[in-house]
């Protein structure tokens, strides 16, 4: 789809490089709003579930953010909403606004995605050392992502998320380029340490059962399916 001819605006409820990468790369034009939320706050015994959980409390941070933008509130606090408010509750309140009845369509994207080792789940590594004990784990192993992407439709309320898995295979990942990719950081920065289209890691990358957009933290068959969806 043509970026210009989009019936309908998208905000990407997402600060990371990948996602926003991501969606350009599937024709859209978009703004970006982040969600402050505390994600440790919220747990669920099965990694589907929490991720979709995630994904539902940033929407509805990110919500209640515009309505304070659409109130005035403008100098208010960023909210961490888990539970005190609803999307529905919120909806309900800007849905009565003339700004909202006359306004193109809006549908907000919200994600998120965790590692699973071994049955355990990997989200960001609280430190170098823990990022350098997840990558070895993973050398000559294998580990699986699960992302999930929740679509808002801000106008009428519609709200639906699904999830995406795909399953990781390495060769052995000398030590040398576990050292370089913790240094750089920026595996302090994904789900359990786990990059694989970084041209560092790229050569130990011994198959991907999915696919790499889902593995960066948007896949877009499920996007756009939600999409049309929402619309």
């Amino acid at each position: 789809m043509e970026a210009n001819s989009s019936p309908f605006k998208i905000i990407l409820g997402s600060s990371s490089v990948a996602r926003r990468k991501i969606l350009s790369e599937m024709g859209y034009e978009f703004t970006i709003m982040t969600a402050d939320i505390d994600e440790k706050a919220i747990r669920k015994e099965k990694p589907e579930e929490l991720v979709v959980a995630l994904a539902e409390a940033k929407a509805d941070a990110i919500i209640s953010n515009l309505h304070k933008i659409h109130t005035h509130e403008k100098e208010a606090e960023p909210t961490i909403l888990i539970a005190a408010d609803t999307a529905e509750a919120i909806l309900g309140r800007l849905s009565i606004d003339d700004y909202i009845k006359d306004a193109q369509p809006t549908l907000l994207i919200t994600s998120d995605q965790v590692v699973i080792y071994e049955g355990v789940i990997r989200e960001k590594p609280d430190s170098k050392e823990e990022a350098r004990q997840f990558m070895k784990d993973y050398s000559g192993g294998h580990a699986a992502t699960l992302g999930s992407v929740l679509v808002t439709n801000l106008k009428t309320g519609f709200r639906k998320g699904e999830w995406d898995q795909v399953e990781i295979y390495f060769h052995e990942i000398p030590d040398e380029v576990i050292d370089k990719l913790v240094e750089e950081g920026i595996v302090l920065n994904v789900a359990g340490g786990l990059i694989i289209e970084h041209p560092l890691i790229i050569p130990y990358v011994k198959e991907v059962v999915g696919t790499t957009d889902s593995v960066m933290g948007l896949p877009k068959a499920l996007t756009e399916k939600l999409l049309k969806e929402a619309i």
